[in-house]
């Protein structure tokens, strides 16, 4: 777990490992906190003495966090779990289990759910510019069940079967060590934060390993404990994110994106990031909130 601010969730999500296996004392759990300024480092020591605690002296993001910990891996699975989830009982030993029963997979995610039991889309597609244009901004709003976002986020999927996919959000991610050895670590050079879990799951699929969505198990996931402190820089930043994406990946999508949607991709994220900002200065607290919520869970 990656940690930045985040005192009650995180405490709500390192309680949930009690009842996410059957035997707790199979997980090494480590907090890495990301120079945190409230109680949280502190509340781990405290009330989760045998959690391992990593401080960093600056925060080094999602990517950056999670490295750290994922560097001197020395079990076969690593079970990246961000601080405002929470695992349902029995999701480790779901995951576990599937991994057992389909070694070639190196990526697999849970069903993750929010707060109120409603569906989090965290299975998609790789994105494509008709689906950039409908996500996040003003037209998706216009027409709430586009082609392009309903593709992207699959939602002709009923999310109730295991099933291979292109990637899996890192809110909740289980990769075995094989994987990680053989692809690498993080790309927390280019991520700060945002696009680093599709940019895994694609060397993953690149490498010749599965990425499969398992729904036996669940997590609930808040969204925003950490980010929403901070929501305008976060929204830069996964702008910034998804142009770096592209860029890196530009050949993998050279027979799936025309070569001229390549063009509009630095100039649509810098505009959507913008509405985006206004949006917000706009809206009451509520109104964010209900945006954020229908945004993932893809209205």
């Amino acid at each position: 777990m990656v940690s930045w601010n985040a005192c009650d969730d995180l405490r709500a999500c390192l309680s949930s490992l009690a009842n996410a296996t059957l035997d707790p004392a199979t997980l090494e759990t480590v907090v890495v906190d990301n120079a945190s300024t409230d109680s949280s480092p502190e509340m781990v020591e405290r009330e989760f003495p045998r959690v391992t605690l990593i401080r960093l002296p600056t925060n080094k993001g999602f990517s950056g966090g999670n490295n750290v910990a994922l560097e001197n891996l020395t079990a076969e699975f690593a079970f990246l779990l961000n601080s405002d989830a929470v695992c349902e009982p029995g999701a480790v030993d779901a995951l576990l289990e599937y991994a057992d029963n389909h070694p070639d997979a190196g990526m697999l995610g849970p069903k993750v759910l929010n707060p109120d039991g409603s569906l989090q889309y965290s299975c998609r597609r790789w994105p494509t510019p008709a689906a950039g244009i409908f996500r996040n901004v003003w037209i998706g709003r216009w027409f709430p069940q586009n082609r392009p976002a309903a593709d992207y986020l699959m939602r002709d999927y009923d999310h109730e079967t295991p099933r291979a996919v292109d990637w899996l959000s890192g809110c909740a991610l289980l990769v075995r060590r094989s994987c990680i050895e053989k692809i690498g670590l993080l790309d927390g050079e280019t991520f700060f934060f945002y696009c680093e879990d599709m940019d895994w799951c694609l060397r993953a699929h690149q490498a010749g390993f599965g990425v499969d969505y398992v729904p036996s198990a669940v997590v609930r996931h808040k969204i925003g404990g950490s980010t929403d402190q901070v929501a305008d820089k976060m929204i830069v930043e996964h702008s910034r994110s998804m142009v770096k994406f592209w860029r890196k990946h530009r050949a993998f999508f050279a027979d799936r994106v025309p070569w001229w949607a390549g063009l509009l991709v630095l100039p649509w994220a810098s505009l959507r990031a913008g509405v985006r900002i206004l949006r917000r200065r706009f809206q009451s607290d509520s109104e964010r909130r209900g945006w954020r919520e229908k945004r993932e869970i893809g209205s």
